[in-house]
Order: C-alpha cells, then structure tokens, then sequence
C-alpha cells in the first residue's frame, strides 16, 4: 500500500496587527525574522520556510535589518524561503478589485527582486472569497489557491477541487480543512506524538483526494520550530503508514497536481461558514472607517489616476513612486484585520493614520497637478479661472458641488463658447483677511486683482459636455449679476425630468418615477435597532426594540433653484440608551437625523446625505431602507469586476443548519458585501442604490422587496461569547473593550438611488454608479490665491488649449476600472471589465493621439506581439468580452 505523503509545511501566520499594534508585530518580526534566516541556513534537513506570503513583511524587516538582503535573497533563489505573492494579505469581498490586482502586482514586483515568487494564491485567513479571484489569480499566471475559509463538506467532501469563477476562469483550489494553526501543536513526547498523528492525520486523509496531506506548522505569529527536522524523524518511525517531510505550498500542489487529473468544480463566491466563521457582517464594522477606505478606493482609481494619466498625455512627469507609497498605505489597511476593523482601538487609530496619510497624499498630488495644467492655459490673463476636470472617458453633463474662493462682487461663470452657466452659492463664510494676507507677489511689478472681500464658499455649478477625459477651462466674469437664486418654498415636494419626490406628514417619502408613473411609498426609512455583537459580527439582541423615522419627523424644508431642488427632513428618534435598555423595552435618549434629498433637472440619481448625532446610545445599528415593490429571489450586486446574484433567502443552507442542530459556526445570513451597487429587478423595472459609504447590504421585508443599506453599527468589545447569530467562543479578544467602536459622534452617508425602466443590461447601472462615484474636479486660479495657502508657483508659460480630450470610449457597453501609465514602460493601461448580466461587452477606445499598437496584457501587465490589438490610426478596438471579464489593455 503506497504512503501517504505528510506535506509539513513550515509557515507564521503574521498578522501585522490586530489585538496589537504594528509597531509590536515590526519589533518582534526582527528576532523571529532572524531566527528563520539562521535555521535555514543553518541546518539543511530544514528544506522549507513560508513567510505567509505578504512581501511587506520584507520591507518590514529589511527597513532596521537592510544588512541582511543578501541572506534573504540567497535563501529564496535556493527555494528554501517561500516569499510572495501578496504584497499584504488582503481581504477579498469588500476590498475593490483594483486594489487587490494592485496588491498581487506591487506584491510579486518586490518579491522578484530577491527571486521567483511563490505562485499560489495562498490566503489563509480571509473571511471568504471572492468568486472573481481565478480569474484575477490567472491573470498573474497562478493556477492554484490554498485557503482556509469558506467551504463545507455540504459543497465538496474532499479538500481539493476545481474553483470556476464568476467569468469561467478556473484554478486547482485546495481547502484547509481545520485552519492554517492545526500542524503547530504537534507535540514532542512519543506517546503524545503518536496520539496526535493518529488522530490528526486520519481526519486529514479521510478529506484528502490524493495520497497528499497539507499539514501546516505554524499560528499567528509563531516562531519557527527550530527542531522540526527531529521531530518529523521521530514521526517517521512512530507512522510507518504516512511519510513525513518538511515541504512547501507549491512542492504539495504540485504534488496534488501530479496525482490527478480531474476534481469536482465548485463555481462561486465562498462564504460558508459551517466550519469556520466568516463574519459575514464585518463589512460594517466601524463604518467610519470602511468609508474612508471605500473613499479613498474611488478617488485613487476613478479620478487621481485617470487624471494623472491626463497630465502625462501634456507632457508632465508620471509620479509611479508617489502612487505605489500611497497604493502600500492602502494595501496596509486592506490586510483582513485591518479592513475588518476587528482590532483594538490603538490599531484602529494607526489603520485611521494610514487613510489619513494617503488621503492628504492623493489629494494634494492632484491638486499639483491640476495646477500644472490649469496655469499653462492659454487664456487672456483672466483674474479668476475655474479648470474642470473630468476622470471618465465619456462626455459629462452635471452639477457639480465645490468648495472654493469667491470674491464680495457679482460675478458669473462662463465656458469657452462665452455662454453663462447656472450656479448657485450654498454657503458661504467672509475669510479676506485670512485670504489677503497669504499673498505673495514674486514680481512685485504685475499688477494683480485683488478683491476687496473674500468669501470661502460652497458652490453648485451646472457644467455642460466637459469633455470625455480631460478638460475645459471656464472664466469668472466680475461685475456682472448671476441670475440664480435659491428660493424656500412652502410645499413638500421636489421633482425634476425624472422623478417628484413627496415628504409625507408622517415622515416618510414617496417618489413618482414618472417614466413609468409608479410611485413608490415609505422610502428611504431609518431604522435603528439594537447590536449585541462584536467587531467581528452583528447578531441581534434576543430582546429588541425596532425604531424608525416613522412618525419622527420634526420638519421638513424645500429649496428651489434652476441648479437643484433639495428637500431637507430632519427626525428626532427617541431610542434605547443600551442593550440593557432594550432589554426592559426603555426608550431613554434622542438620536438627531438630517436626511438631504437632492434632484437635479436632468440626473436620473436622486443623491441622498443622511447626518446622524450618534452622541448617546450604544450598540446599535442604524440602516435606511428602499422598498421596491419586487420580491425577488435574487438580488444583483456588483462585485470585483462584474455583477453577481445572490439569493435574497438561503432556504437550503438554513435548512442544513437545521439539520446540523444549529451547530455551525455562524448562522446563515442574507447581509452581504457589495462594490458600489445592488439592485433588485424583475426583468421589466429595477430600483438600484449607489453606495458612496458602507458597502453592506440585505434584503429584508415580508415579501423581501426591501433594501436595506447598512449606515453604522456600533459596539463595545472587540470579542463576545454566545452571540446569537455566532455560538460559542469570542472571536479576536474578548477582555479587550473598543469604546471608540460606538462611534460616538457626528456620522455622515452618502448614496443615491436609481429607478430604471427596462431590463439589466438596458440599465446601464455599472457606468452609472462609477460615473457618481467619480465627481469631477474643479481647480480654481487666481493670482491673489497664489501665497502660502496654497504654495507659490511661478508664472508658467501657456502653452495648453482652453479645452482638451485625451480619451474617450466609443459605442461601448464595457466599464473602465482603470487608467493610468504603464508600471515598467511609456505605454497608457486600460483595464475594462464586463457589468452585464447576460450580454457581451464591446466597444473601441479613441485616443487624441497616433497608436503605434496596443496589445491585450495579462493582469500584470505582461503582453507579447502575439497579443496585439486592431488599431486605426487614433482608435483601438477592444476584444467582445463575456460575462464578468476583465481585460487589460496597453496603448503605446
């Protein structure tokens, strides 16, 4: 009878922070880093280490120790040190898609500079997986995935199987069935050995479809077992059934690999959580701080690269090494505890620090650039110039919303046509003292406009065709009066082309669609009930109280203008001050809501704001919810890449759950992640919402027709025991309180909601959410601005048009994900992906410059002459792609 191969593979599981801060994890990887360096140089029978796979763990390292490079590059040349490909272990399910292939590029780029980086996509902790990751995995030439969380016996009942992702994409998948930790406890006494293996092993090739057991040693942050080679010896001759030897992630699926040929094929996300546990609701932990991720996500990806890309087109300098320290920024906070916030405060406060640095970053980069572009203009030396920016390829026609600087006199705002645009001022503050002092003449012989007063404002502004990917300048015109105003009108109504919006006396909102002339009644309804789980899960009371802005309005106010109509409702909901308070049904404490509907007269989404004064209660959690009116089975939210369908109720998997004596490690639950949009459609009409904040959706209602977005949820501890949603032990700590977890504080949410009157893929949903999630950008000048506020430039020479278009999509139903310069030559990258349900994706790209080729690139970048596009002159035409596929392509 042949041996089953026991594969030990030697790993640390380094979470760089969690309970702990990364400061902690960084001085401690420097002896326990050491210490693997000197094992495996020291002692050959010690074939194999893991370094868990995340590349910053070098960077980490090599920043206090540089001395020691040459060691680790030795050592990963010789295969003993299994580095890459991740840059960080990133999470899969609310993280974008951009960031996750940035991730695995910047990840495999570092580790290719000590050597051959590992080719597994080896994820041993994140909570579940996200259905598009085989063809991200493909798309960097890795064909097999090792993870822990996700997958039940219910689904497969061997450890290794075929995954088929959302686009058809496949890679040899295998499962580890009892966590990444169940090899660090094997003892050292003989007896206890023997126990061990007995049981341990058999449990393991009972799962295994191949002669090959994974067996990993190692946990979280674990030292390496220096006399591993020993004990696997003694192994060795207590089993003379199982063959024992230390190995490594890719010699065990290569092993797999070699021993059969045909798996069963399991397609999908996998959020399973009979074994394991998932916290499916961690999506919404800390919401705060998810926003700014979600944020920051789309400002990086949908406007400052984009617009980066713009600036090189003219002529300037590409930043790559500004944006790859903003992207690791990212990649810190996209790690699974991270973006999880399941961590203490202290850590949180570092995962704030680091959004807050790459924020300033982002921000201030495209404002130099903007500014490089704006002030070499060709204009008639104008006192008061405002560049319009636009990061989509496609033509925009919008309102947009600016703060800026406006002088005390009239004035309008003109295009390059001299024809007058619609804005109206809505706030505005007199700062000219603060304003006129910051001046700085560099040639104190140009005569300059100064204005007698200077207001800090808040702006909206109608633009018109700013052109696809690129921009226009428009000119301030003093002396002349703007003809808007914003007028208060006494009715509770507010409409435009679209849709007439009704504020009921009972607080709620009604909205004719008058396309179709439906009216959906009780819309956009805050709901507030209690939350006693943890950073890790919402698991509701077992005694509750449901509160909502029903009946709890305390006024409504309408504003009109020819720019905007905006309805303001402001809720007082009383509530309960805690879990205890909900426990004896007292309702004790005010919870302050403002919600901002705003329609614009020819915007199909109607944008919401909703401010809440969460200064008082605690554990809780506050969503708004949409009823559609269409109860469906499925509901379509995108993912990384594409769409995907879910069940609205999981019948079969609460029905095993049943079954099992409720003995999962989580119950089933419909609360599930999103990128930007979930719809509930039946084929005829759709209702979409957009989500500029927490990505965290149900379905709920009796007819499950609702959509309930997730705002917040707060609680006190980062562990508990015995939740209702989550039996047994803790997750994380459960003696470690997170106060700063009940987001005691003013909150604020931004999202829209869309009505369509046709099938799915008629809707168009996928470009309209990244069109609202991609404002367009407004740079002011003035040379009275031109001091200290905001740094002195010199005068540029002018040399650019009034109006300029770099790219623009064609005919095209695809969605654009990225743009931006080529990592490792001169080439422009542009990566598009598939949103449709049913249909394929096509289309050509125009670029305001001669093609001498373009090619379609693997995820990485990597392309060939065998790979090359059909280019006419200025136009590219892009390959037809089918559901959920993503392709990237490099234009030099």
């Amino acid at each position: 009878m042949k041996k089953t191969k026991v594969h030990v593979v030697p790993h640390s599981h380094w979470d760089r922070e969690w309970y702990f801060t990364t400061s902690r994890s960084k001085i401690y990887l420097m002896k326990d880093f050491q210490d693997i360096l000197d094992i495996l140089e020291e002692k050959e029978d010690f074939k194999y280490f893991t370094m868990d796979a995340q590349a910053s763990l070098l960077d980490d390292y090599l920043k206090w120790r540089p001395q020691d490079e040459y060691r680790i590059r030795d050592l990963v040349q010789r295969k003993k040190l299994a580095i890459g490909p991740w840059y960080t272990q990133t999470d899969q399910l609310v993280i974008s898609g951009e960031s996750i292939v940035r991730n695995l590029y910047y990840g495999i780029d570092r580790c290719n500079e000590f050597g051959e980086p590992m080719r597994v996509g080896y994820v041993p902790d994140s909570f579940g997986q996200s259905a598009q990751m085989p063809q991200i995995y493909r798309g960097f030439g890795i064909d097999s995935s090792l993870f822990w969380r996700g997958v039940s016996d219910d689904m497969v009942d061997t450890t290794e199987f075929i995954w088929k992702g959302s686009d058809g994409s496949k890679v040899l998948a295998v499962q580890i069935p009892f966590g990444y930790y169940y090899g660090g406890n094997i003892p050292e006494d003989d007896s206890d050995l023997k126990e061990y293996l007995k049981d341990t092993i058999g449990k393991l090739k009972v799962k295994s479809s191949t002669n090959n057991v994974y067996f990993p040693n190692g946990f979280d942050q674990a030292p390496i077992r220096k006399n591993l080679p020993d004990i696997l010896k003694k192994a060795n001759k207590i089993d003379t059934e199982n063959e024992y030897e230390i190995s490594d992630i890719e010699n065990y699926v290569d092993s797999v690999r070699n021993e059969r040929n045909e798996f069963t094929e399991l397609k999908g996300e996998f959020v399973n959580a009979k074994h394991m546990r998932i916290h499916k609701s961690i999506f919404s932990s800390r919401s705060d701080l998810k926003i700014m991720n979600n944020k920051l996500e789309n400002y990086i990806t949908n406007v400052l690269e984009p617009l980066l890309t713009l600036s090189y087109s003219l002529g300037n300098e590409y930043p790559h090494l500004i944006l790859k320290d903003i992207w690791k920024l990212m990649f810190e906070n996209a790690a699974h505890d991270s973006i999880g916030s399941c961590n203490s405060d202290t850590t949180n406060e570092d995962v704030y620090t680091r959004y807050k640095q790459a924020r300033d970053l982002s921000i201030n980069l495209l404002d130099f650039h903007m500014r490089l572009i704006s002030t070499q203009i060709k204009n008639n030396n104008e006192e008061i110039t405002l560049t319009v920016f636009n990061g989509l390829p496609e033509a925009r026609n919008e309102v947009v919303e600016f703060d800026t600087y406006i002088p005390g006199q009239d004035f309008v705002i003109k295009n390059k046509n001299g024809e007058i645009l619609n804005y109206i001022i809505k706030e505005k503050e007199d700062i000219t003292d603060y304003i006129l002092t910051q001046t700085i003449k560099l040639n104190p012989s140009k005569k300059i406009y100064i204005p007698k007063t200077v207001y800090r404002a808040k702006i909206a502004l109608s633009v018109k065709n700013i052109p696809p990917m690129g921009y226009t300048q428009l000119i301030v015109e003093l002396d002349t009066k703007n003809k808007c105003e914003i007028k208060t009108s006494s009715c509770k109504k507010i409409e435009n082309k679209y849709y007439k919006i009704t504020a009921n006396k009972n607080g709620s909102v009604e909205i004719l669609d008058k396309e179709s002339n439906k009216t959906y009644k009780n819309q956009a309804v805050i709901e507030d009930n209690g939350d006693d789980g943890d950073s890790y899960n919402y698991s509701p009371p077992r005694k509750d109280i449901y509160v909502s802005s029903l009946d709890s309005v305390s006024s409504v106010e309408v504003l009109k203008s020819n720019v905007q109509e905006e309805m303001t409702l402001k809720y007082s909901l009383t509530i309960p001050a805690s879990l205890e308070e909900r426990t004896i049904g007292k309702v004790s404490v005010k919870m302050p809501v403002t919600m901002k509907i705003t329609l614009e007269p020819k915007e199909q989404i109607i944008k919401f704001n909703i401010n809440i004064k969460n200064d008082q209660a605690l554990s809780h959690r506050v969503r708004v919810l949409f009823n559609t009116e269409i109860a469906s089975k499925f509901s379509i939210a995108d993912q990384q890449f594409g769409i995907i369908q879910r069940p609205t109720a999981l019948e079969k998997d609460l029905a095993l759950w049943k079954r099992d004596n409720y003995s999962w490690q989580e119950k089933p639950i419909t609360i599930e992640p999103m990128q930007s949009f979930v719809t509930l459609e039946d084929g005829q009409k759709g209702v979409a919402l957009i989500t500029g904040c927490v990505r965290e959706y149900q379905i709920v209602g009796a007819n499950l027709d609702t959509i309930a977005l997730t705002l917040f949820r707060s609680f006190g501890y980062m562990g508990r025991e015995n939740l209702l949603y989550r039996p047994g032990r803790a997750s994380g700590e459960k003696i470690i309180a997170t106060p700063d977890a009940q987001l005691l504080k003013e909150l604020n949410f931004n999202f829209g909601l869309y009505i369509y009157n046709n099938k799915f893929d008629k809707s168009n949903i996928a470009n309209t959410a990244k069109r609202f999630l991609t404002p367009i950008q407004i740079y002011e000048y003035a040379d009275f601005l031109n001091g200290r506020l905001i740094f002195v430039f010199n005068d540029e020479k002018q040399i650019y048009e009034n109006e300029y278009s770099f790219m623009n999509v064609n005919n095209s139903n695809f969605t654009v994900s990225a743009i931006k310069k080529e990592e490792k030559g001169d080439g422009i990258v542009v990566r598009i992906f598939n949103g449709m349900k049913n249909e394929d994706s096509k289309g050509s790209l125009n670029i305001n410059k001669n093609i001498n080729a373009a090619y379609n690139a693997m995820l990485d970048e990597i392309y060939d002459n065998t790979n090359k596009l059909k280019v006419n002159t200025k136009t590219v035409e892009v390959n037809s792609l089918s559901h959920c596929k993503v392709q990237t392509i490099v234009i030099k």
